[in-house]
């Protein structure tokens, strides 16, 4: 397997290659407009097909290059089955299985953040590794006060789903600010100060406190997103 973890300075979010090598054929989990050619030349010298690009849920922070990655290599664009956007070529459910070649990417529901919040589940028979999405971040958690997040959903997502993962289990966020890259559940159980509540009323007490200024694109990227990254749609 083939992992590559890309990062885009300017909303510091993380973008995902998976790749089968064997068979030649990739995956892009949350890529960035601005990044498009990036990707491509990475494709090209890598050489690997893009055969899927899907975003973990609609992003209010930048605009996703789904839509123009479709344009450029014919690859499947998905979202899951609850965001509202409906240029999209296929959507995954909870528990569905995206195959790249001979992987297996398993689509996990970890709504909270937003209503259409997946995570990625990912293992090469060696090492386990969730793609958390803006759900669970190294030391954080995604806010939940737009997009229909919901604090409740989100700890059910974090303590009845992320975290029941092997404590092993590298997580890889969809954000970091800092510049850290990897963590993994056991580390997040111990040190994320955001999973150190006592019960889910605390958790959304917590969250309900954080008073969190809006994205600086949220009006302009929403709309665009939902148009997979064509402002024009």
């Amino acid at each position: 397997m083939i992992f590559r973890q890309l990062f885009d300075a300017e909303s510091s979010t993380y973008t995902y290659l998976i790749a089968d090598e064997k068979a030649g054929q990739a995956a892009l989990i949350d890529p960035v407009i601005a990044n498009t050619n990036d990707y491509q030349m990475l494709l090209e010298q890598l050489q690997l097909t893009l055969v899927v690009a899907m975003d973990t849920h609609t992003h209010a922070d930048h605009i996703t290059a789904l839509g123009l990655l479709r344009k450029k290599t014919g690859c499947r664009t998905m979202l899951g089955e609850q965001a509202v956007a409906t240029c999209m070529t296929g959507h995954f459910s909870d528990g569905a299985i995206i195959h790249v070649g001979g992987l297996q990417i398993k689509a996990l529901h970890t709504p909270g953040h937003t209503n259409d919040s997946y995570s990625f589940y990912v293992s090469d028979g060696k090492q386990p590794m969730l793609l958390t999405g803006d759900t669970l971040l190294i030391r954080g958690t995604g806010r939940t006060d737009f997009q229909n997040g919901d604090a409740s959903q989100q700890y059910h997502s974090l303590f009845d789903v992320l975290l029941n993962y092997p404590d092993e289990t590298l997580v890889y966020p969809g954000h970091d600010y800092r510049g850290w890259t990897v963590s993994t559940v056991a580390e997040e159980k111990a040190h994320n100060p955001r999973l150190q509540v006592s019960d889910e009323q605390a958790y959304i007490k917590l969250m309900a406190n954080l008073h969190l200024p809006n994205p600086i694109l949220m009006d302009v990227a929403v709309l665009a997103n939902q148009a997979c990254g064509n402002i024009d749609d």
